[in-house]
This record gives structure tokens, C-alpha cells and sequence, in this order.
């Protein structure tokens, strides 16, 4: 199993005691829910539109996808890097913090089902904490920055309209340092780092950061969780 500097670390005994009797405890700095309101600016899906494609980052990819992989109208959701050239998207030189790549989800989705601006909502709302600058909880580093790489016109539109309307509402005790990216190319991860939240729900860096995220999708959005996730290793 392999593991960057920030992942280690955790593996510590604050992170060892949320694990009581075979059972999850959840502690009080795991994420939390912050429910925000639902974009004002959104798109109907076109006619005969069937799929598309969000690409996010909000700290380490194991828990953003884990996310979008339980939420329904979601066909996919992939771990990668985003923001640098293709030569560098490989896990080892990103963790360096040195080639503009963020840690980053492209979700396949039905328009249909949901749309761009409902997955905005649970982005903001339950996969990351918007205020944090260049980290998210343990980890440390631009890699793991807040971002939005929009894959048109339309999304980026929305994007920035969502964080402004945001901003405005003060839905977050600190600014929103969210950055929107245009024109970035998106990179699959390793092999190794798919659906890692649902092979390896045991791991305490999981259990602490990240279960809890799934568990806040649940309750803050039950409309839109479903219990079986879409997994990569089941479409390959």
C-alpha cells in the first residue's frame, strides 16, 4: 500500500482511536457538513444530452471521488491531475507540489438525473472545505488546492456565478478560495488510487477524513446518496 508524506502521517493515534470495537467513531475534527444553497444560475439539460463530464478537486482524490461515486445520476467518477502538462501527472512528481497538477475527480454524470450546479452544491456542501488555501486538513501543498476546471464556456459561467453567490450569501465563515480553471486537461490516476475509500475502508486516514464525508452526503442530501457506489475497477 502506498501512501504520500501527508497520508503517513495520519497513520498516528489520533487517527488509531475513531476505531472502537470494530465500529466508527466519528471525531470532532472529521469533515463536517456545511449544507449550501442550491446554485441560483444552472442548466436544463440539452435535448438528447445523455452525459457529462465535471472535473473537481478538493484536496485528496480518495474522498472526492468516494463522494461522487455514492451520489445517483453519476455513471463515473475517476481520480486523477489536473492543471499540469501530461509528462508530469504521474503521483510521485505531484506530490511535490511543483507541477501546477491539483489532486482532482472528473465525474461522469446523466444530465438528466442531476445537474452541473447539484454537483457544485455537493462539492461545496460535503466533499471539501472551500476556505482552505493550498491544503485540506492534513494535507499540505497546491496539489491539494480548491478548484473548478470547467470543460466549457457554460460551466465555467455557473462556476463563477455559484462562488460569487456563495461569497455573497457569507454561506462560509471565511472567504471561498475556490479557483476556476479553464482550458486544463485531466490525467487518470494510478490504478492504485481508484475507489480507494471502498477498498480500503479500514485505513485510518479513510475513517478519519473521509467516511465521514460519505456519512454527510447521506444525511444532508438523502435525496441524491445512494448506497452502492459506482466503482472504476466495475466498468473496466
Amino acid at each position: 500500500m502506498r501512501f504520500d508524506r501527508c497520508h503517513a502521517t495520519i497513520l498516528c493515534a489520533a487517527a488509531a482511536a475513531v476505531l472502537v470495537a470494530g465500529a466508527w467513531a466519528t471525531p470532532a475534527s472529521a469533515a463536517s457538513a456545511h449544507e449550501t444553497a442550491p446554485p441560483q444560475l444552472d442548466e436544463k439539460p440539452a435535448a438528447g444530452v445523455t452525459s457529462e463530464t465535471a472535473i473537481l478537486a478538493g484536496g485528496c482524490f480518495w474522498g472526492v471521488q468516494g463522494v461522487f461515486q455514492h451520489v445517483k445520476g453519476v455513471r463515473s467518477a475517476v481520480s486523477g491531475y489536473a492543471g499540469g502538462d501530461r509528462e508530469h501527472a504521474v503521483y510521485e512528481v505531484v506530490a511535490t507540489g511543483a507541477t501546477g497538477h491539483a489532486e482532482s475527480v472528473r465525474i461522469v454524470f446523466d444530465p438528466r438525473q442531476i445537474s452541473y450546479g447539484r454537483i457544485l452544491q455537493i462539492y461545496f456542501s460535503v466533499a471539501h472545505d472551500p476556505t482552505e488555501l493550498n491544503y485540506q486538513g492534513p494535507d499540505h501543498g497546491p496539489q491539494y488546492r480548491s478548484a473548478i476546471f470547467p470543460v466549457n464556456d457554460t460551466q465555467a459561467r455557473i462556476a463563477r456565478a455559484y462562488v460569487t453567490q456563495l461569497d455573497k450569501a457569507h454561506a462560509f465563515d471565511a472567504p471561498i478560495v475556490t479557483t476556476i480553471e479553464t482550458g486544463k486537461e485531466f490525467f487518470s490516476a494510478e490504478a492504485y488510487h481508484q475507489d480507494y475509500l471502498t477498498l480500503h475502508p479500514d485505513q485510518p486516514y479513510i475513517v478519519y477524513n473521509d467516511l465521514p464525508k460519505i456519512e454527510n452526503l447521506k444525511t444532508t442530501f438523502p435525496q441524491w446518496y445512494r448506497s452502492d457506489p459506482v466503482l472504476v475497477t466495475a466498468t473496466n
